[in-house]
Formats: structure tokens, C-alpha cells, sequence
């Protein structure tokens, strides 16, 4: 190659471009989940206070405008909050699908001996919230929304955490994540199964199909991120035609994302080499450069797993736009003191308040005293309480779920009762940590 030749040896890192000083500070932002919890809450105190100014009608008209796609025959027509809940919320899920996958594959959750705290304390989480939410409303106007304070917000959770940096042990971030990780899950499947009303079998067999055809594609190798993102679409569309909430579409195709990359660590390397040492033969042409240079961009996309470059890709989109939108359109409820004693509003408070600490807590002191686990490391009992009340926090997957399962007047006390109840179980887990977590 004459003058051409590279010298690979003697590269050890990229050149520097002006864009990144600019990109890392935004990186390093974005890979910070506590932050997120902080934008959440600005959002979600922006559309409490919107709604209970004199634009409060105007507020929620904005929310209520019609958007309308049509292509052909197809035509659909939405509110604006409509298409935030089952069209952006359907990529929340996509990325807790990935979460899922990440934790079940290569996460604490592969691991056997570190999975039946984290799954006990979640199934307590989910079933005395329920309990206690039943107490107050079964056989009621209100029954329907027994599922609303079963769900942890875990950004609102991380940004607790974080405020007392590192006071808390490392173990007890972990197993909070974990929880979060089963309860979401739990969460999707009363989903699917419980806030479903009527189903049509054809668009749900074309569904069927779409997801079909990802696995197909998975088999055969096909690796562009567009062919994935159309059947992706596909899915997401016959889904939300059928009748079963679109967002268990986004669920589903996250589960089916490769978490292994195409390229193994040692075939990436050894490949690597033999790029070296053909660019570094006087005899290869440019043509062949050019060649190796392709395939060198390519082998080194594949050597990432596409788990991993989704959710790298996708988390601050969700964390900084997503949930901040359905916060913004869900949020903004008309507070006035007579409804905080209403029995929806009490019912979904005291679910959050007492069944997600009681649950929480409960459950994993069971798991541990029969032997089925340990607690982690630096993690006491008072530290677990603390972090169970925290566990509290119900609010985005509480808003959905509420959503999906009531409306009118009870939608408003049931967010009523999800601010009361988050907002104290922040304020006491955050009372009793503070008073129990050493610094280390």
C-alpha cells in the first residue's frame, strides 16, 4: 500500500472530535437514572399546578385534541394523551421488555442463588397492595382498579436512593432494581390478561404473524435495526387493532431481542487481528483496504449485543421524553381536600402506603429466616424497611394502570390517592433511611 500503510500498533485510542465535549456531559447525565426521577417529578409538578390554575381547562383540552393518521383505508384517530399511552408508552415497555431479557439472561436474575429475594419481595409488593386495596373496594364502584398500587416506579426510587449517596450499600440498589424488574413484569401480565376487554383473532393472528417474523429474521441473521423497527410497527399496530393493550406488543419484541452479540469477544479480536495484518502487507490493495475497513464497521456493530445498543439507545428517550410527556398528560388532576377521603382515593393510598412496605418487607423476611436467601451485603433490616416504604412510590405505572382500569370520577380519586400514597412513602422511607443507613 505504499504511503498508505497503517500502523495499527501504534493507534491506542480514536482521535478526539469537537462533538464529543459537548455529547459526554449529556451522556453521563442521561446514564444517571436518579435524574430522571428529578425531571419526572419537575413534570409531574408542572401538570398538578396546571390543572389547578385558571387554565386548567385549556390544559386538558390540549390533551384532548384529536390527532389522525390515515394511510388508505386505515385510519386512526386519537386524542393526543390517547397516542402518549398506547403509542409512545408501547417503547416504555419495549425497554422494560429489554430490561426483562437483560436481567433473566445475563443480570441478577440469571443467578439463581440471588433470585428469590428479589422475586419474593416483589410477589409481597404486588399481593398485599391488592390485598389492602380489596379491603376497602371490593364489591364496589371501585374494584376494578385492584391492580393500581401494585407497581414500584423505580426512577422515582433511584433518585431517593441517590440523595443519600453513599450511605446506601451497593446491595441494596441492586435489589431494589431486581424487584422493580419482577414487578414490572407482574405488571404486564395483569395487563394483558386483566385490562382487556374484547379481542379481534384476526388483527391479533396478524400480531402472531409479526412476532413470527421476527423470530424467522433472528434465525436467518438478519441484522438491520429498520427491517426490525417495521415488523416492530406491524406488531404494535395489529395489537392495539385487536383489542389487547399495544403496550404488551412493545413487551413482547423486547423479550426477543438477542442479548448475546452475533460476534463473540474472541472471534471480534481475532478478527481485529487479521484486519491489522492485512492492512499492515505491502501487497493489499486499496480496493481490499476498503473492503476489510466495511467489514471492520461492521464486526464491530455485531460485537454489541442489539439488547444492549437498543437500551443504551432508547433509555434517555424514555427517561427524558416519554415518561415525562405521560406525566404531563396523566398527572394533572384537580386536587381538592374532600376527595382525599374518598374510598378509591384511600383504597390506592393505603395499598401504597402499608401494603408495599408490609409486602416488601414481609415477604423477605420470610425468604430469609426459611433459608431461601440472604440479605446483601451491608443491607440490615431497618435499611430494607426503609427501602420497602420507598417501594411506595407507585406513581407511572400506577397512572397507567388507573388508566386502563377506571374512569370519570374514579380515575380522579384513584390519582389522587397515587400522589398521597407515593409522596408519603417517599417522605417516610426517606425519613427512616436517613436515620438507619451508615456512610461508608
Amino acid at each position: 500500500m505504499g504511503n498508505e500503510e497503517l500502523s495499527f500498533s501504534r493507534i491506542t485510542h480514536l482521535p478526539n472530535r469537537p462533538i464529543q465535549h459537548l455529547q459526554r456531559p449529556l451522556q453521563a447525565f442521561t446514564h444517571i437514572q436518579s435524574a430522571s426521577g428529578i425531571f419526572l417529578l419537575v413534570c409531574t409538578a408542572i401538570a398538578l399546578v396546571a390543572a389547578n390554575s385558571p387554565y386548567a381547562e385549556t390544559y386538558d383540552a390540549f390533551w384532548h385534541h384529536e390527532l389522525r393518521f390515515a394511510v388508505g383505508d386505515l385510519a386512526l384517530s386519537h386524542s393526543l394523551a390517547h397516542w402518549i399511552n398506547d403509542g409512545l408508552m408501547a417503547i416504555f415497555f419495549f425497554v422494560i421488555g429489554l430490561e426483562i431479557k437483560r436481567e433473566m439472561v445475563i443480570g441478577e436474575l440469571s443467578d439463581r442463588r440471588k433470585v428469590a429475594l428479589p422475586v419474593a419481595a416483589a410477589l409481597g409488593g404486588v399481593v398485599a397492595p391488592v390485598a389492602i386495596y380489596l379491603v376497602f373496594q371490593y364489591g364496589e364502584a371501585g374494584e376494578r382498579g385492584w391492580a393500581v398500587p401494585m407497581a414500584t416506579d423505580i426512577a422515582f426510587v433511584v433518585g431517593c436512593l441517590s440523595l443519600l449517596g453513599n450511605r446506601i450499600p451497593r446491595g441494596l440498589s441492586i435489589l431494589m432494581l431486581s424487584l422493580a424488574i419482577v414487578d414490572d413484569l407482574m405488571a404486564v401480565v395483569v395487563i394483558a390478561f386483566f385490562y382487556t376487554e374484547s379481542i379481534s383473532m384476526t388483527w391479533l393472528a396478524a400480531a402472531v404473524v409479526g412476532i413470527a417474523a421476527i423470530i424467522l429474521m433472528s434465525r436467518l441473521g438478519v441484522r438491520s435495526i429498520g427491517i426490525y423497527v417495521i415488523a416492530g410497527f406491524w406488531v404494535w399496530l395489529c395489537t392495539l387493532e385487536s383489542g389487547v393493550h399495544p403496550t404488551i406488543a412493545g413487551v413482547a419484541v423486547g423479550l426477543l431481542t438477542p442479548a448475546h452479540p452475533w460476534l463473540g469477544g474472541a472471534q471480534f479480536l481475532g478478527f481485529l487481528r487479521h484486519v491489522n495484518d492485512t492492512l499492515r502487507k505491502p501487497e493489499t490493495s486499496i480496493e481490499r483496504a476498503r473492503e476489510l475497513v466495511a467489514d471492520l464497521s461492521f464486526a464491530s456493530r455485531e460485537a454489541v449485543s442489539p439488547l444492549f445498543r437498543l437500551e443504551t439507545a432508547l433509555h434517555p428517550w424514555v427517561a427524558f421524553a416519554i415518561m415525562p410527556l405521560f406525566a404531563l398528560a396523566n398527572a394533572g388532576v384537580e386536587i381538592e381536600l374532600d376527595r382525599i377521603g374518598e374510598p378509591v382515593s384511600l383504597a390506592v393510598a393505603a395499598g401504597l402506603l402499608l401494603g408495599k412496605p408490609i409486602g416488601i418487607f414481609g415477604a423477605s423476611w420470610l425468604t430469609v429466616k426459611l433459608g431461601w436467601a440472604t440479605r446483601p451485603e451491608g443491607v440490615s433490616w431497618p435499611v430494607l424497611l426503609g427501602a420497602a416504604f420507598l417501594g411506595g412510590i407507585g406513581f407511572t405505572m400506577a397512572l397507567f394502570i388507573a388508566s386502563l382500569g377506571l374512569s370519570g370520577e374514579l380515575l380522579v380519586s384513584a390519582k389522587i390517592g397515587i400522589i398521597l400514597g407515593s409522596f408519603l412513602s417517599a417522605v417516610i422511607g426517606m425519613m427512616i433511611l436517613s436515620s438507619v443507613a451508615k456512610r461508608n
